[in-house]
């Protein structure tokens, strides 16, 4: 087990199995609000749901429609447990607060390369930490 601090973003806690990509994410147009699926081509994460998994990406990326999509995302019931990011950008932000999804970045190992897809992964955004269980 290790357990990493992190900055708050989203408040919250959720675990879940990781899924990590070293490319940004633009939710509108990479993730199909309806399914939860990567369909933008190129992806690393192309083909892949996000419901459910601890999503690992260094930052968010295009148009602020993507906090509503996150929003989407949530009530349609294919959002990720949580997120972690390396740095956060205001659209990943809002998109995390307004859905209720908890959100850390700044954690002290860099997440992309220190969590594997598949780990299971505790985000403790109430206290400011990631657990690798």
């Amino acid at each position: 087990m290790l357990k990493l601090k992190a900055h708050i973003v989203s408040r919250g806690s959720a675990k879940g199995d990781a899924l990590v990509t070293s490319q940004p994410i633009s939710f509108l147009g990479s993730v199909d609000p309806m399914t939860g699926i990567v369909v933008e081509k190129g992806h690393e994460l192309s083909g892949k749901s996000i419901k459910d998994k601890v999503l690992v990406f260094p930052s968010g990326k295009g148009s602020t429609v993507g906090s509503y999509v996150i929003y989407q995302l949530k009530k349609n019931g294919v959002a990720p447990s949580a997120m972690i990011n390396i740095k956060t950008e205001p659209i990943v932000a809002v998109g995390a607060i307004i859905s209720n999804i908890p959100l850390v970045d700044r954690v002290e190992k860099d997440p992309v390369t220190t969590i594997k897809t598949g780990d299971k992964v505790l985000v403790d955004a109430i206290v400011g930490s990631v657990e690798i269980l």
